[in-house]
């Protein structure tokens, strides 16, 4: 009983990170594609030149 419960462990534990792994993909995506935005939509700084989108 124990061994089969130790299986059963490892499949979820797997699972859940399989799961995690896809979310966090899709969030690493997300921000990528907001990223390259930002190059686009960014506006013009003081002195004509482009600034950045962000404050950092």
């Amino acid at each position: 009983m124990v061994p089969l419960l130790l299986v059963l462990l490892l499949i979820l534990i797997l699972f859940g990170a399989g799961f995690a792994l896809k979310v966090l993909w899709w969030i690493a995506i997300a921000v990528l594609i907001v990223w390259l935005l930002g190059f686009v939509f960014r506006g013009a700084a003081a002195g004509g030149r482009r600034g950045r989108w962000y404050r950092w």
